[in-house]
């Protein structure tokens, strides 16, 4: 986990967006899901959904949003359900649509030229059929910096890739290089927005 800021000496005039990974679903590792169906959340999921919850409140987050997928959906209600507030869905935090690759094995996808290309150059490799990273890390971001306007706290519960291409947005980080740094599930990264601008103060915290 890597902490770029104290969030204890943030002005209050920030408004604090958190982007969290889903919980471990049945498939995860196995399978590229994608926007293809997915199991839902395992025991272990769901106990890293019950800590992002606890983490949630203790950070005074009022809004959630979530992507549409189940796995994400499942993990924002169980957040939701405990701060007392209701989960809405956002198209824009959806997975990458992955054309073709959605729900393919990556044992099959291993050695294919185009998936090699795409973890090599997301910044221009295509995917079958779908969406390119950046198409995905435009509406992503800008629906994040409209959260970052209003008052409250709030936690987008969405993917891995998204999350990374959306830091790599605001730390001007070039999007061949998003796999540099991890996006756990149940993690947390957050994004402040002040009068100065957006800032990246927390990468990847795994709530104990």
């Amino acid at each position: 986990m890597l902490m770029l800021s104290d969030t204890r000496t943030a002005v209050t005039s920030q408004v604090h967006v958190h982007l969290a990974r889903h919980g471990v679903h049945a498939d995860y590792g196995q399978v590229l899901s994608g926007r293809a169906g997915a199991a839902p959340l395992t025991v272990a999921g769901r106990a890293q959904a019950g800590r992002l919850a606890r983490w949630a409140l203790r950070h005074g987050v009022g809004i959630i949003h979530a992507s549409p997928r189940s796995r994400t959906v499942e993990t924002a209600a169980l957040v939701a359900e405990a701060l007392g507030v209701e989960a809405q869905r956002s198209d824009a935090l959806d997975e990458i649509d992955f054309g073709a690759w959605n729900g393919r094995a990556f044992a099959d996808l291993d050695g294919d030229p185009l998936w090699d290309d795409w973890n090599r150059q997301r910044s221009v490799a295509p995917t079958p059929g779908g969406e390119t990273m950046a198409q995905a890390v435009v509406r992503a971001a800008a629906h994040v910096a409209s959260l970052g306007q209003g008052g409250d706290a709030a936690l987008c519960v969405t993917h891995c890739d998204i999350i990374r291409g959306v830091i790599a947005h605001y730390l001007g980080l070039p999007l061949d290089h998003i796999l540099r740094f991890d996006i756990d599930p149940g993690s947390v990264s957050t994004i402040a927005f002040g009068p100065d601008g957006a800032r990246v103060i927390r990468i990847n915290e795994v709530p104990a």
